[in-house]
């Protein structure tokens, strides 16, 4: 059976997805991923699914899954490399990826792990807190690109 490899960096796991998902191996997934949680005590996962041109709505939700499953094991998830196109597909699925922080690459996404709990869950000046800004650029985003859309036709 195919495996998606589990990196172990430092305190962090580290997740690239290369291969099309398909709904076996997002549940092989999840399951790898929470036994090396447990087994590496790990307090970050990462997982880059720059590579993804296409994440149905079961994907989105295993993907919402492990990061509710990784905070329950007190470690944090942070998705990177989201195409515009998935971003999109995600906002119009309705599947809001609760509990899940996004950065643009890798660097950024290893930065987020890196801060200090008591920053993590800071408000941002006008309330809201980091997770809710990144939604809302998401869904400012998907609205921006299908508009760019609509101007094309």
């Amino acid at each position: 059976m195919e495996r998606i490899p589990i990196l172990k960096m430092g305190d962090f796991l580290l997740v690239t997805i290369q291969v099309d998902m398909y709904d076996r191996l997002a549940m092989t997934l999840q399951d790898d991923l929470t036994n090396r949680i447990t087994q590496t005590h790990a307090h970050g996962v990462l997982i880059d699914i720059s590579a993804l041109d296409i994440v149905d709505s079961f994907i989105g939700r295993v993907l919402g899954n492990i990061a509710k499953i990784s905070q329950v094991m007190d470690a944090q998830t942070v998705v990177v490399g989201m195409q515009p196109a998935v971003a999109i597909t995600l906002v119009e699925l309705g599947l809001s990826l609760t509990g899940i922080r996004t950065a643009l690459n890798v660097e950024k996404g290893m930065a987020l792990l890196r801060l200090p709990p008591a920053r993590q869950g800071r408000t941002l000046p006008g309330g809201g807190t980091p997770s809710s800004l990144n939604e809302t650029t998401n869904q400012v985003i998907a609205t921006q690109w299908r508009a760019d859309d609509d101007a094309e036709d």
